[in-house]
């Protein structure tokens, strides 16, 4: 839920004039599906830097579409350690952890000012039983998570530091690549810590992949801005361990 003490801005909300409606849940909708789905984004909420959009435990009742910024996930390990569990930019969903326990496994913070369209759960469920396409989105959603835990074993099971590095800005590259944004010259907005949880490294670790990626000529990083210099000697690394491993 998002803090008490603060409550969010409210700002109107369409999809149909969304900028990343194409990559969101109404992909492949009519615009008569896309304005039903509409009237269940009531508004949009503003999410300052270091907020949580939910806490793990709260109760699941919303959806969560990234609209403008990112947000990082991340669970308590018994000894009080946060462990980062995924990083999320725009026109990806928030809160599909909730799902299969109706209560959020995790916590979701901004890692800047950023904006979500919440989207009531009971009501969009009971919207995809009339609107078959938007259920098969609901599907693909939930299929890409799964994928996505997949390959992030792939990564803790498979790759040295540095190839799970490399895999980490070159699926990051990707992303934003579809958003529209430059693959080879991006700003990072998480720290050198969050990257280190999420990929099962310690800091000193990420500093030296970082080191090692520049000393090969394939990726120049200074403080959170990256240079991607060489993007097929990045992706060899990753397809090379992938080969190796089959």
């Amino acid at each position: 839920m998002l803090e008490a003490h603060s409550p969010p801005p409210l700002l109107k909300a369409a999809c149909s004039n969304c900028s990343v409606v194409e990559l969101c849940l109404p992909i492949g909708l009519t615009g008569s599906e896309v304005d039903r789905l509409d009237t269940l984004i009531v508004q949009r909420y503003k999410v300052k830097k270091g907020t949580a959009l939910y806490r793990a435990g709260d109760p699941l009742r919303s959806l969560y579409a990234v609209r403008i910024g990112s947000f990082k996930t991340s669970v308590l390990s018994v000894d009080g350690r946060e462990q980062v569990t995924g990083f999320h930019i725009p026109g990806e969903m928030l809160g599909l952890d909730a799902i299969s326990a109706d209560q959020h496994a995790c916590t979701a913070y901004a890692l800047e000012d950023s904006e979500v369209c919440p989207i009531h759960f009971a009501q969009l469920e009971k919207l995809a039983q009339s609107l078959p396409s938007l259920q098969h989105n609901l599907n693909k959603l939930l299929s890409r998570e799964i994928v996505r835990d997949h390959s992030m074993l792939m990564l803790m099971g498979n790759m040295n530091s540095d190839e799970r590095l490399a895999a980490f800005l070159l699926n990051l590259s990707q992303r934003l690549s579809v958003r529209g944004y430059s693959s080879k010259e991006f700003v990072l907005k998480m720290r050198r810590e969050e990257i280190g949880s999420y990929l099962g490294l310690r800091l000193e670790t990420i500093c030296r992949g970082i080191a090692h990626l520049r000393d090969q000529g394939l990726v120049e990083i200074a403080g959170r801005d990256v240079n991607i210099q060489n993007m097929e000697g990045l992706k060899h690394m990753v397809s090379g361990c992938n080969r190796q491993n089959q």
